[in-house]
């Protein structure tokens, strides 16, 4: 018989997407003061894992992972990304987003992002909030899962498994070494 415990905190990671430096640099300082002290900043790197977000903001677009510093109870999730649409609303311009900021929760086992957009492999939490499990930890790292989000998605470039054009044999830029860096 399972005994039901209240698990261990977890360390909130947040991606922020962005197209420019000075809005990533603005909306940090908010993010810091509402959703707590940041401990680790990852490089910025170039998000093209889907045209997404292109529409509202633009390209090219860029990436950051930042954790947190304290640990959070795994259930605060749900209102962090309600704190972090507030944020992305204080930073619109003309209507649109500058800063897109994804909430999410580093675990010892995963990591799981917090979206309002509802899939077959995402759960309901609450407030239109569902989350998204991204990333598994096996074998001593983060590997992808069977989600949909983009920051599991090969880059737009990147061959597929049935051939095609490619990116000339490089390397696929892996987001979640980025999340296991700043880890």
């Amino acid at each position: 018989m399972s005994r039901r415990k209240v698990p261990s905190p977890a360390r909130l990671l947040v991606s922020v997407i962005y197209r420019e430096e000075r809005d990533f640099d603005r909306s940090l300082r908010t993010i810091s003061g509402r959703l707590g002290t940041v401990a680790r900043i990852s490089d910025p790197f170039p998000f093209d894992r889907t045209e997404y977000y292109e529409r509202e903001m633009g390209a090219p677009l860029f990436r950051r992972f930042l954790l947190a510093t304290e640990a959070v109870s795994r259930d605060e999730l749900a209102a962090a990304k309600l704190t972090a649409e507030a944020i992305e609303n204080e930073f619109l311009v003309n209507g649109k987003r500058t800063v897109n900021i994804d909430p999410g929760l580093l675990t010892d086992e995963n990591v799981v992002l917090a979206t309002g957009k509802n899939y077959s492999h995402r759960i309901y939490l609450h407030d239109g909030v569902f989350a998204d499990l991204t990333l598994v930890f096996e074998k001593g790292e983060y590997g992808r899962c069977r989600g949909r989000t983009p920051i599991t998605r090969r880059p737009r470039s990147a061959p597929s498994s049935r051939g095609g054009a490619g990116n000339s044999g490089k390397r696929e830029n892996r987001p979640w070494e980025e999340i296991r860096r700043c880890g």
